[in-house]
């Protein structure tokens, strides 16, 4: 069965899309820790990100900095911190989270919460800085 960001990919389940090209997708998190949290995954569905090969890894890193980019265009920050876990969705994905202090990027810490018309806003804000 085709893991939940594959079926976004495929169109099956909505999301708030940032960014796509031929290899690779970016969309809001629904489970944001800050405005702007973006996922960035390859379409090919690989688990593990070290199981990319070389080109697309690379691929997949330029990509993510040319959202990490239009996120701190659009939503000033310190910087734009990356994650990479993996363990909730058997999906490669790169976390983008824009940052004011170091605490921002705690998985822990408590969830927002948006509209679906903040979420649309928020996607388009970044969409505008690309």
């Amino acid at each position: 069965m085709a893991s939940i960001f594959s079926r976004i990919v495929a169109g099956e389940i909505p999301c708030y899309k940032v960014a796509e090209d031929d290899k690779y997708f970016a969309f809001l998190d629904i489970n944001p820790m800050v405005k702007g949290h973006t996922l960035v995954i390859p379409k090919r569905e690989v688990d593990y990100i070290f199981d990319l090969d070389d080109d697309e890894l690379a691929g997949l890193h330029l990509f993510a900095k040319r959202i990490a980019k239009a996120q701190k265009a659009a939503f000033p920050c310190q910087r734009i911190g990356m994650a990479v876990l993996g363990m909730e969705v058997p999906h490669t994905h790169i976390h983008l989270i824009p940052l004011q202090r170091e605490s921002d990027m705690l998985f822990s810490n408590p969830k927002l919460s948006f509209t679906p018309e903040e979420f649309a806003e928020i996607a388009a804000k970044i969409r505008e800085q690309l």
